[in-house]
């Protein structure tokens, strides 16, 4: 997995996949272990969108590593004056890793194609890998295993949606997503997914939820898409995840931040079932997990 990008999740293998998730268990359960594997390494952070989590964890992940970081608010660089690949280049002679956080996918893949140092995916219009890690490592962590475990995703067919379809897939959950017309997930990720698993994508959330073990949601409005707000708000009437919909012993999760009382109600969110904070702590290991492997520390 050394050198790899970290665009979509697909990179890796069903079996690389699972090391990771066994890897985040373990830096999880004894960070001292890990305290020096990236010393003098460096991450480049180069975010388009804003971030708490993403920011962060990756922040506090690669120093608890023994690394270093460069933080860069992409308007703030030349990369709004010159040529993206030709600062990408500059960038990989002067850092070991680098994370882009962008609104589009097709920067990233320049990004990753100009680079010698590994691409991650802090998040993009169309994944959200980094997040799809931090939920499985969650699903592991509280149901203590994939096999025969169902995830429903309710709402917009999203990046988050379409990390959760691959993650889910290498990892062997059987997955449903209920969304409203026109917002569907990805017809190309849901067909790569049903190679791997039982997948259904339908229009009801009673549907979608039957026998699952987790209920998943996301904002109705993502980062940029604020001004239709209105009309996607009236789309998604029928879709918010109230109790009655969460069946009694279904793990809640949501990848945050969260708009109260819109897509999920406050009862569900604060709930005895949701998990929201263990799952958003667990951006921490995932990633620093990730930045082992891709930083050539663990094979």
């Amino acid at each position: 997995m050394q050198g790899h990008d970290f665009l979509t999740g697909q990179e890796f293998s069903v079996a690389e996949t699972r090391k990771l998730i066994e890897l985040a268990e373990a830096v999880k359960k004894s960070p001292p272990a890990y305290q020096h594997a990236l010393e003098g390494k460096t991450l480049a952070m180069v975010f388009q969108k804003t971030s708490t989590r993403t920011r962060m964890s990756f922040e506090v992940g690669m120093k608890q590593l023994g690394g270093h970081v460069v933080y860069m608010d992409w308007r703030q660089t030349n990369l709004v004056l010159g040529d993206l690949q030709d600062e990408v280049k500059c960038m990989a002679r002067y850092a070991d890793l680098i994370v882009a956080r962008v609104n589009e996918h097709a920067d990233l893949k320049a990004m990753a194609m100009a680079s010698d140092k590994p691409v991650i995916n802090g998040l993009c219009n169309l994944y959200h890998p980094c997040q799809g890690l931090a939920d499985m490592l969650t699903v592991k962590e509280k149901l203590g295993s994939f096999k025969g475990k169902k995830l429903a995703f309710v709402g917009d067919g999203n990046n988050v949606c379409h990390s959760l379809l691959i993650e889910g897939a290498l990892l062997g959950l059987r997955l449903s997503v209920a969304s409203p017309k026109g917002f569907e997930p990805d017809q190309g990720i849901v067909e790569w997914a049903q190679g791997l698993t039982e997948v259904e994508v339908c229009r009801e959330p009673a549907k979608a939820v039957e026998d699952a073990d987790v209920v998943y949601t996301d904002t109705w409005v993502s980062m940029g898409q604020e001004a239709g707000v209105q009309q996607k708000v009236k789309a998604f009437q029928g879709y918010q995840v109230q109790a009655q919909l969460v069946p009694r012993k279904a793990l809640f999760m949501h990848c945050l931040p969260a708009h109260r009382n819109c897509e999920v109600t406050n009862e569900v969110l604060d709930g005895k079932n949701s998990v929201v904070f263990d799952q958003a702590e667990n951006r921490l290991h995932a990633q620093k997990a990730l930045l082992l492997v891709l930083g050539g520390c663990v094979g």
